[in-house]
């Protein structure tokens, strides 16, 4: 998770109110109206603490915009504070050099002035001031203070909806987790598209501040959807937040990898997460487990590996997340498609079990009928897992996936009763081994009659031989 975006989100644009200097923040003269100096902004990710009687660093450049980028901020109206005592408090925590100095003074300021303009405002430095104390307890009862003050306030959703993804890992958290990130993500989006700008503060940091919570946003709502497989909307929302994060950002990993699976995982899967998986191994150097489960979801949908190593390396020299214009991967032949191109490659007596079954299930009739004739009344030995069996009838399992399935997919008559003394060799579960001929089957669900089965003994390993008695080695006849 993002917690270098999410420390610059809480810290950057809080704790870098300390910025304002005493002489820019004069003690009002009694009965006069005064406001606290508005901290000074800067860009999320950029801040670096400042001290007090320093100039408030320099504004960068805004960020280029994105289709899922939020709506502008609109005006907030002018707050003020008319106690000296008040703005005196106020001011005072505000300037603090040390995390828990701060932390003092905005909790007395809260319980002296609970009705304050700026309780908001002081609630929001008490919960960076939490964060930077590692109280991670505190910051939380922070923002959830701040949401009964304004429960529009973008910094605490912000902070709410990461740690509802963060902690949804921990024993016995998943499902209050994946209901929380989504109801914080989901207030969070609305509260974006309604918010007011922050006092002060520059155009380009409003924009930074609001893609990037955005993204965190995104990424909770799309994290509750992919949990309870609702594809679709985790589809949607991983989509903003990997198109809102930075071309080269290192920690998209987690959101890129998300919006993989929220395509790959649904049946049929979308190609297009193909290029993301893709891109996930090259944001996790290579990571193994990621890149087989791509390889098995490319192969799957194309029908052979070639082209996923060239896929891998075009998204490691990518120079961002974007899907390239060119992007395309053939899908596989359609099974009929398959069959065809069998029966035409293979000799149909020289088939496996699973072959017979593509061409007599999924061919054409064309195909059915070219396979069928060839392979009708042959003698075939084979091997196959018993799924049930009397003394004239062995239901088999004889291809990989009706063993796994321990799903019959062949019946087979014998040409007399299996012997009493046989019995327990073609008891269900064992494995068989017989000759039997083709005589008849069914395409959908595939199943193979076969009559005139014999079962064949298996060769029973050579015996080694007895060591010598001590005492009885032969002894050599003298030779003349």
């Amino acid at each position: 998770m993002k917690k270098s975006l999410l420390v610059a989100i809480v810290v950057g644009m809080a704790l870098s109110g300390r910025a304002q200097t005493a002489s820019q923040t004069t003690t009002p003269a009694s009965g006069q109206a005064a406001q606290p100096a508005a901290p000074a902004q800067t860009a999320p990710g950029q801040y670096q603490p400042a001290q007090p009687a320093q100039p408030a660093p320099a504004q960068t450049a805004p960020a280029q915009p994105s289709q899922a980028a939020p709506q502008p901020c609109h005006p907030a109206p002018k707050k003020e504070i008319k106690d000296p005592g008040e703005y005196n408090a106020y001011t005072t925590s505000l300037n603090a050099a040390d995390a828990n100095a701060r932390i003092q003074g905005f909790e007395t300021f809260v319980q002296r002035f609970p009705n304050s303009a700026y309780k908001e405002d002081a609630l929001e430095q008490l919960m960076t001031a939490y964060q930077q104390a590692g109280n991670a307890a505190k910051m939380v009862d922070a923002a959830k203070q701040l949401l009964q003050v304004n429960p529009n306030n973008v910094r605490a959703l912000a902070l709410l909806a990461y740690l509802a993804r963060a902690t949804a890992g921990q024993p016995g958290q998943l499902q209050q987790s994946v209901a929380d990130a989504r109801s914080y993500g989901e207030k969070g989006l609305q509260a974006l598209n309604n918010m007011s700008c922050p006092e002060g503060a520059a155009p380009a940091d409003v924009e930074k501040l609001q893609k990037q919570t955005s993204v965190i946003f995104h990424g909770a709502v799309g994290f509750a959807a992919l949990q309870n497989k609702d594809y679709a909307a985790a589809q949607q929302h991983f989509q903003a937040a990997v198109d809102l994060e930075p071309p080269t950002a290192q920690d998209s990993l987690q959101d890129v990898y998300s919006l993989a699976l929220a395509y790959l995982e649904p049946k049929p899967s979308n190609p297009l997460g193909l290029w993301y998986i893709a891109r996930a191994v090259a944001l996790s150097n290579g990571n193994a487990q990621i890149a087989n489960y791509g390889k098995s979801k490319y192969t799957k949908f194309h029908g052979e590996v070639d082209g996923w190593d060239q896929l891998l390396a075009t998204a490691k020299s990518a120079s961002g997340n974007a899907l390239p214009s060119n992007f395309a991967v053939a899908p596989a032949p359609s099974p009929a498609e398959q069959a065809a191109r069998l029966a035409n490659t293979v000799d149909p007596k020289k088939m496996d079990f699973a072959q017979w079954e593509l061409a007599l299930s999924a061919g054409d009739a064309a195909t059915q009928q070219k396979v069928w004739t060839q392979i009708k009344g042959i003698e075939v030995p084979f091997a196959a897992l018993v799924i049930d069996s009397t003394k004239t009838k062995l239901s088999l399992a004889a291809t990989a996936d009706a063993i796994e399935q321990k799903k019959a997919d062949v019946t087979v008559t014998m040409t007399g009763p299996i012997p009493a003394t046989m019995m327990s060799k073609v008891a269900p579960g064992q494995e068989v081994q017989l000759i039997a001929k083709p005589d008849s089957y069914t395409p959908n669900p595939f199943m193979m009659q076969m009559v005139e089965g014999q079962l064949i003994a298996k060769k029973e390993p050579p015996k080694p031989k007895p060591a010598p008695k001590k005492g009885t080695a032969t002894r050599k006849k003298p030779t003349h």
